[in-house]
């Protein structure tokens, strides 16, 4: 939703990372042309300019139930990002995992899962009597 200071020293560590070590090749199994992708990621993300990128108030406008999911170490954002998301939702379901970082599919896949069907299974129940 906005930019915190561990956005930005994580995504400075990402582009050590991408320098010294085999991250590009690693990358490139999961997409195509990874060098502008990566830069064109890394380098607007560190810009001092984007310090100050913030959709909060494109939140407003969202009135249908959301599911969001963050690891509690989560090294891209905190749980402040969530707290945005409460106060400006009013249909938020949010799960904060243990023991997971920034991809809960992965780090935390069936608890991820579990969330997401427990989810789905809570909209069918609300908006049965509209499926009819």
């Amino acid at each position: 939703m906005f930019v915190e200071d561990i956005t930005v020293s994580s995504i400075a560590r990402a582009r050590t990372q991408y320098l010294e070590t085999d991250l590009p090749q690693r990358l490139g199994r999961y997409h195509a042309n990874v060098d502008s992708l990566f830069w064109a990621w890394n380098d607007i993300w560190l810009d001092p300019v984007f310090r100050d990128w913030n959709i909060e108030p494109f939140l407003d406008s969202i009135r249908c139930p959301v599911l969001v999911i963050q690891g509690k170490q989560d090294e891209y954002g905190t749980a402040k990002q969530i707290e945005a998301l409460q106060r400006r939702i009013p249909s938020v379901s949010a799960i904060l995992l243990d023991n997971c970082k920034h991809a809960p599919h992965r780090d935390r896949y069936e608890a991820t899962l579990s969330n997401v069907r427990q989810f789905l299974v809570s909209l069918t129940l609300r908006y049965s009597d509209r499926l009819s």
